[in-house]
């Protein structure tokens, strides 16, 4: 996982958090050294070296922030109720909830060291072996689904039911909100997941929210999973909702800030089609296949084109958490197109 220079904090804060790691992080050395991490648009990420131990900080960031965002304390509680579960988290260690040590809300985790890949094609990976990562996603993603939320206490965690149509108004308005343009098809997306929502079928379970490729660190080398990160849009919700958000890689164009397999030959790549990662999913869950497909895609890219117009908004607005931000406001137009393009599937 690739860093920046060291991202120095200025001489107050720099001595506040080093006596705040004094209380909380059990055999702190005395000294640190804070290196932000050059992916995330979002809670920025840093990696904390404390001499012989790695651990990674998790902030909200600077700024002013729409409402319910960068909840740094959901994603630590959410982290410590799934560390007795089969689903594959770094554990976390400490959580500030005084914005004056650092200027914000953090907490500490485990750094969990490891391969994240960036490219849903895995070129980094000997085809034979590409199945396997497959397997090892659709699996963990299932398994996190099948994740009693009530007997961990996180009955709380989300509202249970009508999800998407929650959804559907939370992000409309989180949308208009930061909008700088004004964008047909994002408003004709809009209309047609209005008019097309299905009813609740009373599914609910945790999800996670950005369940993709380069938010999993697989083991050195192998197919299997050390750990999910990114939990910041982690709620509860219906499944179908994350299973269309991961499988939207296989219709992203090929070029830009997001890789996808658009036009690629999956077969010749041997990594599964949609129809086959749905199959698993829903074999792993004992489930049947999903009968909305069209809409839990659409609303999947309408949902990313307005995160990523609040990345660009942030980006605008000299908030953001990295320079990829400014580049985000030229995906909006295309996602919510491409959307719309799934509609007419239907």
């Amino acid at each position: 996982m690739a860093t920046h220079q060291a991202n120095s904090l200025d001489q107050q804060h720099h001595q506040a958090l080093h006596v705040w790691l004094q209380q909380h992080l059990p055999g702190y050395s005395g000294q640190f050294r804070l290196d932000k991490f050059a992916a995330g648009q979002s809670n920025p990420s840093f990696l904390l070296a404390t001499g012989d131990n790695n651990y990674v900080l998790r902030r909200k960031p600077a700024g002013e922030l729409l409402a319910s965002a960068h909840a740094v304390d959901r994603e630590f509680r959410l982290l410590n109720a799934l560390q007795h579960t089969d689903v594959a988290v770094p554990t976390p260690i400490a959580l500030c909830e005084d914005n004056d040590v650092i200027g914000s809300m953090f907490y500490l985790m485990s750094y969990e060291d490891g391969d994240i890949l960036w490219d849903p094609a895995l070129p980094e990976v000997p085809a034979e072996q590409r199945p396997a990562y497959y397997q090892a996603l659709v699996e963990s993603l299932a398994r996190l689904h099948c994740v009693d939320y009530q007997a961990l206490g996180l009955e709380d965690f989300g509202r249970p039911g009508n999800y998407f149509a929650r959804q559907l108004s939370r992000w409309s308005k989180q949308y208009q909100a930061s909008a700088t343009s004004e964008l047909p098809q994002m408003d004709a997306l809009i209309q047609w997941l209005e008019q097309h929502q299905p009813d609740d079928d009373g599914q609910c379970s945790i999800i996670h929210g950005d369940y993709r490729l380069d938010n999993v660190i697989f083991h050195r080398g192998e197919g299997r999973i050390r750990a999910i990160l990114d939990w910041e849009l982690a709620t509860l919700g219906h499944p179908m909702a994350d299973l269309a958000y991961y499988c939207m890689a296989l219709r992203l164009p090929r070029a830009g800030e997001i890789k996808g397999l658009q036009g690629e030959d999956l077969t010749a790549l041997n990594i599964p089609h949609e129809q086959a990662i749905i199959q698993h999913y829903c074999a792993v869950r004992g489930i049947d296949a999903p009968t909305h497909w069209t809409f839990y895609l659409a609303f999947s890219f309408f949902r990313l084109a307005a995160i990523l117009q609040g990345v660009y908004k942030r980006g605008l607005d000299g908030n953001a958490s990295s320079d990829k931000a400014l580049r985000m406001g030229r995906l909006v137009a295309p996602l919510a197109a491409q959307g719309l393009k799934i509609t007419l599937e239907q």
